[in-house]
């Protein structure tokens, strides 16, 4: 009878250089998994490490912005507190000096000139005034808000580029 060999069987050292073949294989893939997650994580810790270092800056930004209206909403109130002070006596100086103008007429009639004389007067210097008062209300306001509105610019600039 006569055997027939249908396939060799692999030698030892095939099958050993087949499975160090698939451990280098495997090894190598491994490594470079961990190399491309290793690198993923560590650009995404450096993304989120800018994002807070951008937010901390601008959080210190607008209260920045905060501090230089209220300075400036200081400077303005002390102002307006100077100028209303300064009216205030210069209407008071204007009024006992028309006390002693109206004291010193001779006539009702001469008194009645010097009453509607002194009360044009006095109207025209209150709306002067108010004019003046309105026009420093608006400046004022307007460089208080000014902080404040850079830096809502720039809330809104950084919505626009904001990406997750």
């Amino acid at each position: 009878m006569t055997t027939r060999i249908v396939g060799a069987a692999p030698s030892a050292k095939a099958v050993q250089a087949d499975v160090g073949n698939a451990v280098q294989e495997a090894t190598v893939k491994v490594e470079t998994f961990v190399a491309d997650t290793q690198k993923a994580v560590t650009e995404q810790f450096e993304k989120l490490s800018k994002g807070l270092e951008g937010l901390t800056t601008f959080g210190q930004e607008n209260v920045d912005a905060l501090v230089k209206s209220s300075e400036i909403a200081a400077k303005a109130a002390e102002g307006i507190g100077t100028e209303i002070s300064a009216y205030s006596k210069k209407s008071f100086e204007d009024g006992v000096a028309a006390a002693q103008d109206f004291a010193s007429a001779k006539t009702l009639t001469e008194l009645f000139e010097k009453q509607t004389s002194y009360a044009q007067t006095a109207f025209e210097g209150f709306v002067s005034q108010a004019t003046k008062m309105n026009e420093i209300y608006v400046a004022a306001a307007k460089d208080i808000s000014a902080p404040l509105g850079a830096r809502v610019n720039a809330a809104t600039d950084a919505l626009k580029t904001f990406s997750l």
